[in-house]
């Protein structure tokens, strides 16, 4: 029998079935059990300690039948007791305009989570059990930094989130205070990790990063294609992540020495519901390439007001964003949205860690692991490699493990995920996917470049919008 429930309080009726079994075993015994009950149950363990031997413990304890072990002069541990569980606070903007993609990521949190668990959990840690506690940003800074506060008051000893930068950079100032780690599985904007944070990890690439590499490819794709297009327009979200990504592409694209003048950089609130005027914009500015920064509402506006406005491009190419390559957007699209390119952080094909999960999660929620599911899955891989490795989550040594983090079996382009002294992952890299025409709109969405990691050839110049449907 348990004198602790599962809960850690005492059980009122183990302990009174102890004293029946007790009142058979002489006065002796009783007199010696009596005292060990009444300061077990008054937390007095350190006398206990002090006036019980080990033998007697055990005789107490062991002839009565209940069910203790004496590991230690400490607290006593249940026999067979069920492994404790670790608490994971997950923030993700699951409502707001980024709903689409915040229940994603929460998905492929969770599913990491069920798959942890399925393979017997902490092993170091007696097979301890993740558990995801969840908190929404409503696509909000000031929103997710008190979703973040609320899990680690219940429970959470690690964050993981929380896509959107701004939300990032409010959890990661949170973690400081709190002095709780926090992995960020998609967040962008390089300040988070130049403020010099201790707690904060993120295996996401870099805005730096994205603008980098666009460039590279897009140089590449018109070396290639021996092309010569002469202006192009940027657009952007208002929120952190556009302005930063838009405005770093700008930078990155004119320090590249690509021959095309960039006339035109439009920005544009997040959550906007008509891009008619912005789009008028574009027309006027006669690009050959559309740079847009979006995320999946304005996508398919702006593409169907290019649609709608006849915008004569020779491509859509996104420096890195999420507006393109969502399920839903190539559901809602169609053939509309075929050819458009995309810089992102993407699934590696050929990797069985991304095989098996992209199957669990077919299989659970339809659909396939993308590059943000895909992230959000990779987080709870990073979290479950040091708890392991540490043995423990504690803080301190929960934070070493972090640190000394080289995580080779990963879904995700790009080689084994390591943390530099501020917490940005030195291997965290980009691939650019276009969507090609395909039967099954979940296999639309290849990687194209580099070639290394190719599912297929990239086709660019891109036939005109009005001519893909």
């Amino acid at each position: 029998m348990n004198l602790l429930t599962t809960t850690g309080q005492f059980n009122i009726f183990a302990i009174i079935e102890s004293a029946w079994f007790l009142c058979q075993c002489g006065w002796k015994k009783i007199l010696n059990a009596t005292i060990f009950l009444r300061r077990l149950m008054m937390g007095e363990q350190d006398l206990v300690k002090k006036e019980m031997d080990r033998r007697t413990f055990l005789k107490v304890t062991g002839a009565v039948g209940l069910g203790l072990t004496a590991t230690s002069f400490g607290v006593p541990t249940l026999l067979k007791a069920e492994p404790k569980t670790i608490k994971i606070g997950s923030v993700q903007p699951a409502t707001g305009p980024l709903a689409v993609i915040g229940q994603g990521q929460r998905r492929g949190n969770q599913l990491a989570v069920d798959y942890i668990n399925a393979m017997g959990g902490i092993k170091s840690m007696g097979g301890a059990k993740l558990e995801l506690l969840l908190g929404d940003s409503e696509t909000k800074a000031d929103v997710g930094r008190g979703e973040a506060d609320r899990l680690i008051n219940d429970g959470a000893v690690v964050l993981i989130g929380a896509f959107q930068s701004g939300t990032g950079m409010a959890i990661a100032t949170l973690a400081e205070q709190r002095q709780i780690p926090f992995v960020m599985d998609v967040a962008a904007l390089d300040d988070i990790t130049q403020k010099g944070y201790k707690y904060s990890f993120r295996i996401f690439p870099t805005v730096t990063t994205f603008g980098k590499t666009a460039c590279k490819y897009i140089e590449q794709m018109i070396t290639e294609k021996k092309v010569s297009p002469k202006r192009a327009v940027v657009t952007n979200t208002g929120d952190p992540f556009g302005k930063g990504q838009g405005g770093n592409f700008i930078k990155w694209f004119k320090e590249s020495g690509i021959p095309v003048e960039i006339v035109e950089h439009i920005t544009y609130p997040l959550g906007i519901h008509d891009l008619s005027s912005e789009v008028a914009k574009i027309k006027a500015a006669k690009p050959d390439l559309l740079f847009p920064v979006c995320r999946p509402g304005d996508s398919i506006i702006l593409t169907r007001q290019l649609l709608k406005q006849r915008v004569p491009l020779m491509g859509i190419i996104s420096p890195g964003s999420p507006g393109w390559y969502e399920p839903s957007v190539i559901k809602d699209l169609g053939k509309l949205v075929y050819y458009v390119m995309d810089n992102v952080p993407w699934i590696n094909p050929a990797s069985p860690v991304y095989q098996q999960a992209n199957a669990l999660f077919n299989k659970k929620y339809g659909g396939y692991l993308d590059t943000n599911s895909g992230y959000a899955y990779t987080g709870i891989l990073v979290i479950a490699d040091a708890l392991e490795r540490a043995g423990s989550a504690d803080t301190d040594k929960f934070l070493a493990a972090l640190r000394t983090t080289d995580l080779k079996a990963q879904p995700m382009v790009g080689d084994a995920i390591r943390f530099a002294e501020n917490g940005d992952n030195i291997n965290a890299a980009t691939a650019m996917v276009q969507v090609l025409p395909d039967p099954d709109p979940e296999k639309r969405v290849k990687v194209v470049l580099p070639k290394s990691f190719a599912q297929a050839d990239y086709v660019f110049p891109a036939p005109q919008i009005w001519d893909r449907g």
